[in-house]
């Protein structure tokens, strides 16, 4: 902000109203205490098995793991320090720190609106191109891919604090909001439009009702993800004020609830995933009883 004399003026923090005004905010808070530690585990579990398994390294597992990195690192930008804040009493959040979460939350939520776009892509060659789509798509073009994609605290309420002009600084955000979420959700839905056109021309009944399922699990998260930001950055781009709960409640769940379910409709639930996770678990019970007989 400026003052009179037209100097900077940065400000020690800024103070978290949202949480402490909330209604059961201790049931919100326990609520996603529990997604995030499910988040972690799940994500982390995915990564580890896709990094030590050349089996799984082929371009859908390649989408997977990207899409598991990005839900965890963007799931962590938000949630410790909304558990901190409520659990130590502390909502100050320095200037600095605000900036840091800000950059970080903004960064992987277009990360994860695109991985979601590589996984749209990834699905649409299997079901619409059967028997190309391993010339179609290699590992080497899915690793080109993650890689373009990979060269959004919330900003809204810190804009409305500035005592200087932040017209630019919105028309550039909604240039931002255009590119790296209204853009990869038409993109994903022309996508599964073009899947599930192919799959109604399948003769085999069993396989069409198991892609329909497919596909239907799919978009009800892409819904739950994309949603609540449409709402919240359509509403503030009317210049309508939205409550803080209704803001902390409807980006947390987006930023929260798809990582933590991801990888169980992407990957937990394919066979490639079940038969590597049934071998560890095997090998394991294997173990222990040979070190027992010693």
């Amino acid at each position: 902000m400026q003052n009179a004399s037209n100097s900077v003026i940065q400000p020690a923090g800024f103070y978290i109203v949202a949480l402490s005004s909330m209604s059961y905010s201790n049931i919100y808070v326990m609520f996603l205490t529990v997604l995030y530690v499910i988040t972690v585990m799940c994500n982390v579990f995915l990564i580890t098995i896709i990094f030590y398994d050349h089996r799984l390294h082929v371009p859908k597992f390649m989408a997977v793991g990207n899409l598991a990195l990005v839900d965890l690192v963007l799931s962590t930008s938000l949630v410790p320090g909304m558990i901190k804040t409520y659990i130590l009493l502390d909502n100050f959040v320095p200037f600095n720190l605000c900036l840091v979460q800000m950059f970080t939350y903004y960064t992987f939520l277009s990360l994860e609106t695109l991985s979601l776009c590589i996984l749209s892509y990834d699905r649409f060659i299997v079901i619409c191109f059967p028997l190309r789509q391993e010339s179609i798509n290699t590992n080497t073009r899915m690793a080109y891919i993650i890689s373009a994609v990979c060269y959004f605290c919330d900003y809204a309420p810190v804009l409305r604090l500035a005592c200087s002009d932040t017209t630019s600084q919105w028309n550039c955000a909604t240039a931002l909001t255009i590119l790296f979420i209204t853009v990869p959700f038409i993109f994903i839905f022309s996508t599964y439009m073009g899947i599930l056109t192919a799959v109604f021309r399948m003769k085999n009944n069993q396989s069409r009702y198991k892609a329909l399922a497919t596909c239907t699990e799919h978009l009800i998260l892409v819904a739950l993800f994309f949603i609540p930001i449409f709402i919240i950055f359509n509403l503030g781009f009317f210049g309508i004020i939205i409550n803080p709960n209704i803001r902390t409640v409807c980006l947390s769940f987006s930023s929260l609830l798809t990582p933590c379910v991801n990888p169980i409709l992407y990957s937990l639930k394919t066979k490639e995933i079940q038969r590597r996770l049934h071998s560890l678990l095997t090998r394991r019970l294997s173990v222990h009883p040979l070190k027992n007989a010693h």
